[in-house]
């Protein structure tokens, strides 16, 4: 005589398993998403020269830090420091009496300024903790002391701003949630998960564009401070306008269109000084 068995159908265990396996997925993404909520907003911290509270996940040590070990690498990437002393000695002047002048040189950052041998990249840049940089195809093109100090001025903005601190804060969160994406969905998380980095880099696209725009406003203030003209920065937007600067659609680009930036330039500039820009400030 034949026993029959009987016989466990695998689907009776995906049942139960799949339900279960979903719960632990759910409870681990929801997890990872309070643990990088949490550090984000524990991150809050004031600035006192913007007057803003933001979310910073370095220390002023660490910032500093992070600068000067990419600082070399920045040189060797533009082709080195320019050869020409007088040069870098006019762009230490200029940085510097700003430093010096306005509320930048109230906090405790470390700013030295460098002219790159790059005869043909337009551009200037700061890295976080203060080192400032501009090529010498930028510098070429400027016409005035005026002009360098709206460049350096703005520079020194995203330094004080600490802008790019608060970015690798804003990254942080933004993986943190992916992730909790990711494992709490599964296969389909995979795919939110792939929605969700698009999404996350059109964010911060748009904290770039901001970036920008503070950094105008702090340059007008910086190098108004300083005794500079803060139309000369309205200059080197037009500079930038004609080198092609504008030809990329804002939406897509971490730098507003120097056209779109005018305007707020102009308004930053009658903030500061209602009753019309004072006579005698270095144009």
């Amino acid at each position: 005589m034949v026993q029959r068995r009987h016989v466990v159908r695998p689907q009776m265990f995906r049942r139960g398993g799949g339900g279960s396996g979903l719960k632990m997925r759910l409870v681990m993404g929801l997890m990872i998403a309070a643990v990088a909520v949490c550090s984000f907003l524990g991150s809050r911290s004031f600035n006192p020269v913007t007057g803003e509270d933001q979310y910073i996940s370095l220390t002023t040590d660490q910032e500093i830090a992070m600068g000067l070990q990419a600082a070399p690498e920045m040189i060797q990437t533009y082709g080195g420091l320019y050869p020409d002393q007088q040069t870098q000695d006019l762009v230490d002047q200029v940085g510097y009496q700003i430093v010096q002048n306005s509320s930048a040189g109230q906090t405790d950052w470390q700013f030295d300024f460098h002219v790159l041998n790059d005869p043909e990249t337009i551009n200037a840049f700061a890295l976080p903790g203060g080192p400032v940089f501009i090529t010498s195809a930028l510098l070429s093109r400027l016409e005035t002391e005026g002009q360098l100090a709206g460049v350096l001025g703005h520079e020194i903005g995203h330094v004080v701003a600490r802008h790019s601190a608060q970015r690798i804060a804003q990254q942080n969160l933004s993986e943190g949630l992916i992730g909790a994406v990711v494992v709490a969905g599964g296969d389909y998380g995979q795919q939110a998960g792939q929605a969700a980095v698009v999404i996350s880099q059109m964010v911060n696209m748009s904290y770039g564009r901001d970036d920008e725009l503070q950094s105008d406003q702090l340059g007008v203030r910086f190098m108004s401070q300083a005794g500079y003209d803060p139309r000369a920065m309205i200059n080197v937007m037009q500079i930038l306008a004609e080198a092609g600067g504008g030809s990329q659609p804002e939406f897509f680009s971490t730098h507003p269109n120097p056209e779109n930036r005018i305007q707020r330039i102009e308004e930053a500039i009658q903030a500061e000084f209602p009753d019309g820009v004072p006579e005698g400030l270095t144009p």
